[in-house]
């Protein structure tokens, strides 16, 4: 009995690992069936995106290709088109080298002629010399003068009588061109005064500040003069407190600055507190409100001369004008007169008004920063408004307006001319004693110095110079060739505003008594 249940044990344990193998088996061959069906759909999947990988780099390929061959299309055609214009450039090498060589056979010709005329000319020149010897020497025999003496009296006669001829004809012509253009320019000018007439004023450049006591003083240089050097080296304008009574003096070349100065030393006072960091503040509001008067100065000219667009730093250095005098006249008003009188003057001669008034307007830029910068203030205006391309004429008027260049255009002109009508109008600007005394000895002396006059005087403030002359040692004729070298002198040697008239004075008295 005990050995049937063993044998029953064994045999259900035998049954066990038999269905146990079999679901093992059955397992495997399902997984592998799966991993096989996962291996061939991946399998596939590579297959697909190696093709897709394929397509796409064939498609990459033809682009590169199709690129390549329109590069190579385009340079082949570029190289035909360079090749025809060789060709076409060749012919026409040809063409002047035929030319060339027409020609120089030419000049071989006529240099061949030439050089047979030369020894015809040669030949009689040697047969006439000889006969005016001949002819010399007899007239020597008969004269009883030496060729030398001979010569020299012929040669004598003849500069005295050509330069007489010459005196007369030089001053009929210039007599006749002088009124036909005295009397269109005098037109021209008086138009152009006329219309475009500008109120002005003498201004000063020293600027004082009142005070209201002189207590204020002492405010303004603070302890151990901490205020006053505060100022100072925040404004660069000296501040001068002397014995003037309730009034300081500010001492500066740039006429901004010491304006901004102003404006702020005055703000100061009326506040009545002043230490260095109420100073501070109170010169950048100052700055803040010239920049605004700079900037509304220039668009008030540029808009009232009507010259169109301009750049606008290029209105902003004029509106500095605006604080700049010469001789006591200020700058910018004397530019919007030049503009005006360029434009009424160039309207009458048919020319480009706007042109006109922009170089009139512009003629005196450079003096904005001629007094921050080396140079003449026709140098400086003209790399200025070089670097903003201003037109040509304009150009050429900033820089030849007082002759350190030529004129090349009729603009220039014009603005040289408006240029001396606006400085030399009665009390349009004042000049010192000292250089008004210089200027007249000047004209004088130099009139003196030229042969035959008597005595000369300077009038009219120095803008006439009456010359009197020895009616035995000058002519008529030669009284007019005398103004003409007196003004080239002037102009050559001389500084001096607007025109110069020279006026040579000749007159024979004959005096008898019965």
């Amino acid at each position: 009995m005990e050995n049937i249940s063993i044998y029953m044990g064994l045999g259900g344990l035998i049954i066990g690992f038999l269905t146990a193998f079999l679901v093992l088996q059955i397992r495997m061959k399902t997984a592998r069936q799966t991993a096989d069906d996962i291996l061939k759909g991946a399998r596939k999947s590579a297959e697909r995106e190696k093709h897709k990988i394929i397509l796409r780099e064939k498609e990459e390929w033809f682009k590169i290709r199709d690129k390549q061959e329109n590069e190579l299309k385009a340079k082949a055609a570029s190289m035909d088109d360079t090749e025809n214009k060789l060709n076409v450039r060749m012919k026409e090498f040809n063409r002047k080298d035929e030319a060339l060589k027409q020609r120089e056979n030419t000049v071989v010709q006529k240099t061949q002629e030439i050089a047979s005329q030369r020894d015809a000319l040669r030949s009689k020149e040697h047969e006439l010399t000889r006969i005016i010897k001949k002819q010399n020497e007899e007239l020597s025999r008969v004269t009883s003068f030496s060729l030398a003496e001979a010569k020299d009296k012929l040669l004598e006669n003849l500069k005295r009588e050509y330069k007489q001829e010459a005196a007369e004809i030089y001053k009929n012509l210039v007599d006749d061109a002088k009124a036909k253009a005295y009397r269109e320019a005098k037109k021209i000018i008086t138009y152009a005064i006329e219309n475009s007439a500008v109120e002005y004023a003498s201004e000063t450049a020293v600027a004082v500040v009142s005070l209201p006591s002189e207590d204020v003083k002492g405010r303004i240089i603070g302890k151990d003069g901490r205020n006053i050097k505060s100022f100072e080296q925040l404004s660069g304008v000296k501040l001068i407190v002397d014995d003037t009574p309730e009034a300081v003096v500010l001492s500066c070349f740039d006429p901004v600055k010491r304006e901004i100065a102003r404006v702020a030393l005055e703000k100061l006072i009326g506040n009545g507190k002043i230490h260095p960091q109420r100073i501070e503040d109170l010169l950048a509001h100052a700055e803040t409100e010239i920049e605004k008067t700079i900037w509304r100065a220039g668009n008030e000219v540029v808009a009232s001369v009507g010259i169109g667009k301009i750049h606008p730093d290029l209105i902003r250095v004029l509106g500095r004008l605006y604080f700049r005098t010469s001789y006591g006249q200020n700058v910018l008003m004397h530019s919007k007169e030049v503009a005006l009188l360029c434009g009424a003057m160039a309207s009458e001669l048919g020319l480009d008004t706007k042109i006109a008034r922009r170089a009139g307007l512009m003629h005196d830029i450079g003096k904005a920063v001629s007094q921050s910068q080396e140079g003449t203030h026709t140098q400086l205006g003209y790399e200025l408004c070089s670097n903003y391309h201003e037109n040509i004429h304009v150009l050429n008027a900033i820089v030849s307006h007082h002759e350190d260049v030529p004129a090349d255009n009729l603009y220039s002109v014009l603005v040289a001319a408006a240029d001396g009508i606006s400085g030399s109008r009665p009390g349009a600007r004042r000049d010192t004693l000292e250089g008004y005394v210089r200027r007249i000895e000047s004209l004088e002396e130099l009139a003196d110095s030229f042969d035959g006059v008597e005595k000369s005087f300077a009038i009219s403030a120095g803008r006439e110079v009456r010359v009197m002359v020895q009616p035995e040692a000058i002519t008529d004729a030669q009284a007019d060739l005398l103004s003409r070298d007196i003004a080239k002198k002037i102009q050559n040697e001389l500084n001096y505003p607007g025109q110069v008239k020279i006026t040579v004075i000749r007159e024979t008295k004959a005096v008898a008594y019965a």
